[in-house]
C-alpha cells in the first residue's frame, strides 16, 4: 500500500525567506547606510520634487515599492522613508502611502517568519505545560489587545512587533488589520514632520524626531495604549476571581 503521508518540507527551504531577509538586511546596513539618511534626502530634495511633479503616479508607485522593500528586508531608513512620504505627498495622502507600504512590508516579514519557524514554534508552545502554556493561552485570549498594544507602544521595535505574532499563531487578517490601524498614530506624526521639511531645509536644520514624545502627542498615544490594555486587565482580574 502506498504511503500517502506528505513528506516533511525541507527545513532549510522553509527558512530560506528569513535567511534571504537576514543577508539583505546585513548588506543593506553596510552599503545603504549613507544613502537612506536625512542628509541624502536634503541633498536630493529638488530632484525628488521635480520627478514627482513630472511623474506623480509613477512616484507614488516607486515610493511605495521602495518603502515595502525597506520594511520587508529590515533595511535602515524606515524613518527617513516615512519623512520622505510626508515631504513628497504632504500629510495626506502621504500618511496613507506610508501606512500601506509599512503594512505590506510588515506582512512579508510576518509570513516569512511564520513559514520559517513560527508555525512549528507555535505548535511546541501549544503542546507545552506549566507557565509557558499559561502565558501563551493568556496572549491568545487577548490577541487583538496585544497586537494593538505592541504597535502603539513606541518602545517596541517595529521588527520585533512583526516577529512576535508569527510565533503565536496569530491569524493573518488580525495581523494585517492591527498593523494597519495600530501604526496610524505614530506614522501620521512623522509624516506631518516630513510635510514640514521644506521649511526645515530652508533653515539648514534637522527635523525634531523626538516630537512623538512631546506631551500633546505622547499622552493621547498612552491613552490608546491604556484602552488596548484594558481588556487584558479585565480578563486577568476575572481569571483571579475564577469567573
Amino acid at each position: 500500500m502506498t504511503d500517502m503521508t506528505e513528506a516533511p518540507a525541507n527545513p532549510l527551504l522553509k527558512k530560506l525567506p528569513l535567511i534571504i531577509i537576514g543577508i539583505v538586511a546585513a548588506l543593506g546596513a553596510f552599503f545603504l547606510r549613507d544613502y537612506l539618511t536625512f542628509e541624502a534626502l536634503a541633498e536630493n530634495r529638488e530632484a525628488l520634487l521635480g520627478f514627482r511633479d513630472a511623474n506623480y503616479l509613477l512616484t507614488v508607485f516607486v515610493f511605495i515599492a521602495a518603502y515595502v522593500v525597506i520594511v520587508a528586508f529590515s533595511l535602515p531608513g524606515a524613518t527617513i522613508a516615512t519623512l520622505t512620504g510626508g515631504f513628497l505627498f504632504a500629510t495626506f495622502p502621504g500618511a496613507l502611502f506610508n501606512i500601506t507600504a509599512a503594512t505590506i512590508g510588515a506582512t512579508a516579514i510576518f509570513l516569512a517568519a511564520r513559514w520559517g519557524f513560527g508555525e512549528s514554534l507555535g505548535k511546541k508552545l501549544e503542546g507545552s505545560e506549566g507557565s509557558v502554556k499559561k502565558i501563551k493561552d493568556g496572549i491568545n485570549q487577548n490577541q487583538w489587545s496585544m497586537l494593538f498594544l505592541i504597535r502603539l507602544v513606541p518602545a517596541v521595535p517595529f521588527f520585533l512587533a512583526n516577529l512576535i505574532p508569527s510565533f503565536l499563531s496569530v491569524p493573518l487578517h488580525r495581523f494585517v488589520i492591527s498593523t494597519f490601524l495600530g501604526i496610524i498614530p505614530g506614522t501620521v506624526v512623522y509624516t506631518s514632520v516630513g510635510a514640514g521639511l521644506g521649511e526645515v531645509f530652508a533653515r539648514g536644520e534637522t527635523p525634531n524626531l523626538g516630537i512623538i514624545f512631546e506631551p500633546q502627542i505622547i499622552f493621547p498615544i498612552i491613552g490608546l495604549c491604556v484602552l488596548a490594555a484594558l481588556p487584558i486587565a479585565i480578563n486577568a482580574i476575572r481569571g483571579k476571581k475564577g469567573l
